[in-house]
């Protein structure tokens, strides 16, 4: 990272203008904002078969000139595809090979590595002041949660400078627009994702530098921003009020109308629901938010997306990983030597904690459930997001022995750990399975008693990555681990890169080199 003093000096005081005031310049325009009619009919006609080809492209003239330049011409089909790559640069990625899964992984490191951005004019990217790593394929920016899983395969292969400047980026984020984007594209800034930054955090070089604290206060300052409405509401931003009073969270999205990256999709999901667009259109987003876009855990009916209610339901998972940050900031406040600030998030935490025991716990069923806010009981969705609670250290034994249970009678596949039962045909569910949710299993596992369970989890997954690498030379974002092959569904073809798959196998080699594919066999005696 260059002047590194500098850019912490900087840092910190934009950390403190953020939090001592509010933010008052306008946020940068996204694509269907700067391109309007051009975004509608390239998006609309599907001239890219993956909708967030056109939001990534960067233009090589002034927007406001293409856009003239579109109004005067009006072409369709193949002619307004021929003038969206006579107007723009269009992505697109190639990615390394190397013969063994391992050196193919620490080979994938510099190909998915990026250096400090300054996006040039009418580009949907955000600037960023350090190096990154992206995910791989479609995904050409940085995104929140995948980084996590991608941090714990740069910490085994010893890449400690990636990890921190990815830390200085997101921090950067969060002193500029208040809370860390799904990823960093203007079109990203009405939503987060699943908030990982504590856990990050301890990854750090130097995890207790002031400036990390400060990051993560405004970090739970945004997840909490509509605690005062939700009380008297019920459900206010991200906050919803549980049937006693106490505060839990969801998942949300604060900009309307279909997203710029899924645009036809989105539409065409409205104009199938026969429900109000806009509401439509907001629980698509907040399901954007919660990272598993889609998932039965969001829909009335598992098989009809146009039925999605993501607003309606009070995550396990989120809710987890915010008492995780609050424990977080009271022991670091502590360390501080701010009592009061220690005593405030200790008891935050505590009330949660009990919230989930009370609302998200089933003892009867063994197992953490979200809850739904429309039926006022707990869904019957069993997923991988049962394990949460167990991975953040926030289920205590009896809770812990009962989810291992469950998860071995029906959460474990022949390839893998499922993401639910249901066949719902999202990407979100059975037969999927994926690298962040193993690492949460197994981790969670691992630490309440239940190593064997949890090596077990990754012997099979190791197996499963290591079959498809095998067939097709690549990483890829998902696996289907019924028949331990490449996984399907969703909204865009299956990508290979793939950033957290690499992170969480390096991980798990780290942990068990003994599981590696490609290790020598000791000769028999």
């Amino acid at each position: 990272m260059r002047r590194p003093v500098h850019f912490a000096v900087a840092l910190a005081a934009l950390l403190c203008m953020a939090q001592a005031a509010p933010r008052t310049a306008a946020p940068p325009l996204s694509p269907q904002q700067i391109y309007g009619p051009l975004f509608e009919a390239v998006q609309g006609q599907r001239i890219f078969p993956d909708g967030k080809t056109f939001v990534d492209a960067v233009p090589k003239d002034d927007p406001a000139v293409i856009v003239e330049a579109y109004r005067q011409a009006r072409p369709q089909g193949q002619a307004l595809r021929d003038f969206v790559l006579r107007h723009f640069s269009v992505p697109g990625s190639q990615a390394p090979q190397a013969q063994g899964l391992r050196d193919h992984i620490r080979a994938l490191w510099p190909h998915l590595t990026r250096p400090a951005l300054e996006p040039p004019a009418g580009s949907s990217a955000l600037a960023l002041p350090a190096p990154y790593v992206v995910p791989g394929g479609r995904f050409r920016e940085i995104y929140y949660w995948d980084s996590y899983f991608t941090m714990l395969g740069l910490k085994a292969d010893g890449q400690q400078p990636l990890i921190d400047s990815m830390l200085a980026d997101f921090e950067s984020l969060i002193a500029r627009y208040g809370f860390i984007p799904n990823g960093t594209r203007t079109y990203y800034l009405g939503r987060s994702q699943p908030p990982f930054l504590a856990l990050m955090v301890d990854l750090a070089s130097q995890p207790d530098d002031p400036r990390h604290l400060a990051a993560l206060r405004a970090e739970h300052a945004f997840w909490m921003r509509g605690s005062e409405q939700a009380a008297g509401s019920g459900a206010a931003l991200r906050v919803a009020r549980m049937p006693d009073g106490a505060l839990l969270n969801r998942y949300w999205d604060d900009r309307p109308g279909p997203r710029d990256e899924s645009w036809a999709e989105d539409v065409a999901t409205a104009r199938d629901s026969n429900r109000d667009k806009a509401e439509v259109y907001r629980h698509l987003r907040a399901g954007a938010e919660s990272g598993w876009d889609f998932s039965s855990r969001w829909l009335k009916d598992p098989r009809r997306l146009s039925t999605i209610r993501t607003t309606d339901i009070v995550p396990v998972d989120l809710n987890s990983l915010l008492w995780r940050l609050e424990t977080s900031i009271a022991g670091r406040c502590a360390a501080a030597g701010d009592q009061a600030c220690a005593r405030r998030f200790d008891s935050l935490a505590q009330a949660r904690k009990a919230a989930i025991d009370r609302w998200l716990w089933q003892p009867t069923a063994g197992r953490y459930a979200d809850w739904d806010r429309r039926t006022q009981k707990a869904t019957g969705i069993l997923s991988a997001a049962t394990l949460f609670p167990l991975f953040v250290g926030l289920a205590d034994q009896r809770q812990a022995d009962a989810v291992a249970r469950l998860t071995e009678a029906q959460l474990l596949g022949q390839g893998g750990l499922r993401t639910s039962l249901i066949a719902s045909g999202q990407q979100w569910d059975s037969p999927n399975g994926w690298a962040p949710l193993q690492w949460v299993a197994i981790d969670g596992l691992a630490r309440t008693g239940h190593a064997a369970l949890a090596r077990e989890i990754a012997r099979r997954w190791i197996g499963t990555v290591t079959a498809a690498f095998r067939e097709t030379g690549k990483m890829l974002e998902k696996y289907d681990v019924e028949q331990r092959k490449p996984g399907g569904g969703g909204e865009y073809p299956l990508q290979d890169g793939f950033g957290w798959t690499n992170g969480v196998t390096a991980a798990l080699l780290d942990r068990w080199p003994d599981l590696d594919p490609d290790a020598p066999v000791a000769p028999a005696r």
